[in-house]
């Protein structure tokens, strides 16, 4: 459920993330274009519409990924259109390379997730402080839920985009129960003292 998700894995190797980070992004791409083939533009529309529930992605990101796929052989250019714009497709190896990342290989499951890092240290504020954190992100999570009941309306006026309508009802499934848990830990602040260290004179 984007940024609001609990991982207590807080343990991670920059290097090893960020080169996930970019394999997650190459296959994300590639299903994209085996579900339909479009322009860099459409491709971050359908981010935007769909998969930023569990990932995002701008232009500065596709556009390049998008080329190094082309070298790879995992993408083709289908056809060109004005201002240089270029209609991608998943070349027949992109295909199968997508096919192997999804039934062969484990998902890196070590996130860095900086939310859920500000949520456990949270713990060290005092009451009220702790309190308007855990606010904060309780208002993320339900404009969230506004976003997401909004897409899926999206979707089902669009039948062609129904296969993004799976991920959609997840994060509604997911928002509610972070939502309950916020409101709980927002109650607890108003029992529960967190001793300070004590001041230097």
């Amino acid at each position: 459920m984007g940024s609001i998700c609990i991982n207590v894995h807080v343990e991670f190797d920059m290097s090893t993330e960020a080169y996930a980070a970019g394999m997650a992004l190459r296959y994300a791409l590639l299903g994209l274009l085996v579900l339909e083939p479009g322009t860099g533009y459409e491709i971050t529309q359908r981010f935007d519409r769909s998969l930023s529930i569990a990932w995002h992605a701008g232009h500065s990101q596709i556009y390049p990924e998008l080329s190094r796929l082309q070298d790879a052989g995992l993408v083709e250019v289908l056809s060109e259109g004005p201002r240089n714009s270029r209609t991608w497709g998943a070349t027949p190896a992109g295909r199968e390379a997508l096919r192997r990342w999804l039934t062969e290989t484990e998902p890196n499951r070590k996130v860095r997730d900086e939310a859920a890092l500000r949520l456990f240290l949270a713990a060290v504020l005092d009451p009220a402080e702790r309190r308007a954190v855990l606010e904060r992100d309780l208002a993320y999570v339900e404009a969230q839920r506004h976003e997401l009941l909004a897409l899926m309306e999206q979707l089902d006026d669009q039948p062609g985009h129904s296969h993004f309508r799976p991920l959609v009802d997840l994060g509604l499934r997911v928002n509610p129960v972070i939502g309950e848990w916020l409101r709980h830990e927002i109650g607890s602040t108003r029992r529960r003292q967190v001793p300070r260290p004590p001041s230097v004179s």
